[in-house]
């Protein structure tokens, strides 16, 4: 059992790393689960080509290095992991590298390479595991065999690392849930009933919480400095000083999925757009240049926006964010909502980190039976060092009790468990081909049309699709 002196200890230094990561210096792109390491991130530590394992135990290599994982005091952690899971048994040796963030991807493609393939990798978000798809083994076989009991999860949360083709390629670990944020004092000064709580019900005055109502009530959060809201005649969109909506830190990808899953590649690997994604981007082009109460490039980094942490800012009603953000904000004012519907259908994005197998491991049980440690009895420890929420329902009770000790106003965390049943399938962050250079082609359709009026939003859609293309036949 954990010291509750060093509880403490690693929850201040995790809501300090959070709130650092949520200051001005921060991008407009998404704001990944994984962490990039500190500029003094302990030295790579790679196992030899051939390591023997102590006596006849089953060696198993775990590199962290490709997310979070790399600060002082999660080494320290990992390290205190890793030695009681030798010291429980007598089967299997387990072996941590720790790799610079910078390194950790030409470090890891150079063992793959060379043959010498660590067993597990993690923790890693989607995001960060693209570069390897289909070198991960299907987990499925595994959990039939050791009959693994998946009860404890969401199974949502499962199906989350199910891949069309790979299979489960990951258990639930950590899980940053997607809803919204909103200042209290925005809606008692406007009048205004607080957003539902509950997910799929109704607002208070009977119409359905959808993008619709979100619109609408946005409009009327929205102020000038001369006490105009965005309904009113005489509002001016030049001097805004409160917004009503915003989602923050995420690309094209992440701002289209409160319209339902999908991506920009389809099944056949070529480029494509849904049509409720170009919906999704004909509205919030209508919202930043003809409603105006969600802000242009030039108010997201402006200084009554804190340079990009809008939620930090408390200068907008509402924010769509993700969990890790809890520590973003200074205030009490705020509580937590659910996201509203498109057609009737809920969709909150996800962030998750996980441990995950490599097919080239020769030791596929031994290896399985590392990531239930890591995932199971070792959670509530690396989750406390990781900050994230954890994804088994277990251990859900003590993650949330903490967190009020952070949030003593009473936050309404009901709200962020019952996330997980509508996350997005596929992922917002799944693999396309030439995946970094089509993430920046996207990166770059999002300053336009956050930073230029009167353009052709559907024209600039099909132009995105086939650039896109380009990029991805360029990875044939």
């Amino acid at each position: 059992m954990r010291k509750p002196i060093f509880a403490m200890f690693a929850l201040i230094v995790v809501f300090s790393m959070l709130l650092a990561a949520c200051q001005p210096a921060a991008p407009a792109a998404e704001q990944p689960a994984e962490a990039a390491a500190p500029a003094e991130a302990p030295a790579a530590t790679e196992a030899p080509a051939a390591a023997p394992a102590a006596g006849d135990r089953v060696q198993v290599r775990w590199f962290v290095g490709l997310g979070t994982g790399q600060q002082p005091e999660q080494v320290a952690a990992q390290e205190e992991v890793v030695k009681k899971f030798n010291e429980s048994q007598d089967e299997i040796e387990l072996v941590i590298e720790i790799v610079n963030y910078d390194v950790a991807n030409d470090t890891l493609a150079t063992q793959i390479a060379a043959g010498n393939a660590p067993d597990i990798i993690g923790p890693v978000g989607v995001a960060g595991s693209n570069a390897y798809s289909g070198q991960w083994l299907d987990l499925d076989p595994l959990v039939a065999s050791m009959n693994y009991d998946l009860s404890d999860f969401d199974e949502s949360a499962v199906d989350f690392y199910r891949v069309e083709g790979e299979g489960l390629i990951g258990l639930p670990f950590a899980v940053y849930p997607y809803f919204l944020y909103y200042y209290k004092p925005a809606f008692d000064e406007a009048g205004l009933a607080y957003p539902p709580h509950e997910w799929g019900a109704k607002y208070e005055d009977g119409d359905d919480w959808d993008m619709d109502k979100l619109t609408e009530l946005a409009m009327q959060l929205t102020v000038d400095a001369n006490g105009n809201d965005a309904t009113e005649a005489g509002f001016d969109p030049a001097n805004i000083v409160q917004f009503g909506y915003y989602t923050q830190w995420t690309d094209p990808r992440g701002l289209a999925t409160m319209f339902g899953a999908s991506n920009f590649v389809d099944e056949n690997g070529k480029a494509m757009v849904s049509d409720n994604w170009r919906e999704a981007f004909n509205w919030y082009y209508d919202a930043i240049w003809n409603k105006h109460f969600y802000p242009t490039d030039s108010y997201i980094n402006s200084d009554l926006l804190a340079a990009g942490n809008a939620f930090g800012s408390g200068n907008v009603a509402m924010v769509g964010l993700h969990l890790w953000c809890h520590a973003c904000s200074e205030s009490e004012d705020w509580d937590i909502a659910a996201i509203p519907s498109y057609k009737g259908e809920i969709t909150a994005k996800l962030h998750a980190d996980t441990f995950r197998i490599m097919k080239s491991t020769k030791n596929p049980e031994a290896a399985f039976k590392v990531l239930d440690y890591l995932t199971g009895e070792a959670a509530d420890e690396l989750l406390l060092v990781y900050g994230g929420m954890p994804a088994r329902h277990s251990l859900q009770d003590s993650y949330f009790a903490t967190l009020d000790e952070a949030h003593p106003q009473g936050v309404d965390w009901e709200v962020a468990k019952a996330a997980l049943n509508y996350t997005d399938n596929p992922s917002h962050e799944a693999n396309m081909p030439n995946f970094n250079k089509a993430t920046e082609r996207i990166g770059a359709f999002q300053t336009l049309f956050q930073s230029t009026a009167d353009l052709d939003i559907n024209a600039e859609i099909d132009k995105l699709v086939a650039d896109l293309q380009v990029i991805f036949d360029e990875a044939k």
